[in-house]
């Protein structure tokens, strides 16, 4: 009985006699760290607690229908700094559905739909923000035609006004836009001029741009393509490096062009073509018809 109290005396003590592996190390208090807030030398415990930027998610729609805009959209966002009067531009984008990185701050999103545009404040903080824009606009396009034949593209020009008091060209919107162009606007009411070609053929009219459409308009011109010779009789060779000169019967000159056959759109009407060619000057009068393109020859012995 003496030798057994005497064996477990024994395991005691040498238990005491030897710390923990983790008190010998000199870590008997344990530690808590939080991300973002180590010690010195915890290198690995460096990485912030909250994200750097979250992400602003833009869409935009049509205010009087609430369909999507899903092409044509152009993103700004611009950020307002203290101090400065001026935001500045941050980040731009032109897909319809954007997303966009940014740290915490206050921003402007401004959105582009051709003419039409719609701002918003946005306040950033760590978290995702989304932010929709209605727009009230819609489209227009415009096509020519002559005798109901349809007008290459490529050869009509437009220009958009919005009508002011009693001025219908008060103020420009676009201008030498293409026939095949789409120009996106706001609703309203605009006035159209078209030209075809680079004569005097140009025609007029008021449209009504309504939100989330494509409204067409279709103009009628009544004009002519002319090409313009001078030969020494009918049927024959042009001369190479002739001015000619187009004219209305007042004297007002409508088109100039310099060439062996130059080709020119006239409005329907009378005129007069002034031909000159080795310091000789040759005239003629002829008449343009609604679609009916030809050739107005000048005879040097007229």
């Amino acid at each position: 009985m003496t030798i057994l109290r005497f064996f477990l005396l024994f395991i005691v003590v040498g238990f005491l006699a030897f710390p923990a592996p983790s008190a010998a190390q000199g870590e008997a208090t344990p530690r808590f760290l939080l991300e973002g807030l180590g010690q010195p030398g915890d290198q690995g415990l460096r990485q912030p607690m909250l994200p750097q930027t979250g992400s602003l998610s833009l869409d935009a729609v049509y205010a009087d229908t609430g369909d999507a805009i899903e092409s044509g959209l152009i993103w700004r966002v611009f950020e307002e700094r203290p101090g400065s009067d001026q935001p500045a531009l941050v980040a731009r984008s032109d897909e319809a559905q954007s997303e966009i990185p940014l740290p915490p701050g206050n921003y402007i999103v401004h959105a582009s739909y051709g003419y039409a545009s719609q701002t918003q404040r946005v306040t950033m903080l760590w978290s995702d923000v989304s932010a929709r824009l209605p727009l009230s606009a819609g489209a227009l396009s415009v096509r020519g035609v002559v005798s109901d034949a349809p007008i290459p593209a490529s050869e009509i020009r437009y220009a958009v006004f919005v009508p002011i008091d009693n001025d219908q060209e008060g103020r420009l919107v676009a201008s030498n836009v293409r026939g095949d162009e789409i120009v996106r606007l706001p609703e309203g009411t605009y006035h159209i001029v078209s030209t075809f070609g680079d004569g005097n053929s140009i025609m007029r009219t008021d449209i009504e741009v309504e939100a989330g459409q494509i409204t067409e308009a279709t103009l009628n011109h009544r004009a002519a393509t002319v090409t313009l010779k001078l030969v020494g009789y009918a049927g024959g060779e042009a001369y190479a490096g002739t001015a000619f000169s187009v004219l209305t019967p007042g004297g007002d000159v409508v088109r100039e062009a310099i060439g062996a056959f130059p080709s020119v759109t006239l409005a329907e009407g009378e005129y007069v073509v002034i031909a000159r060619h080795d310091g000789a000057v040759y005239t003629r009068e002829f008449a343009v018809v609604s679609g009916l393109d030809r050739e107005i020859e000048v005879l040097t012995g007229q």
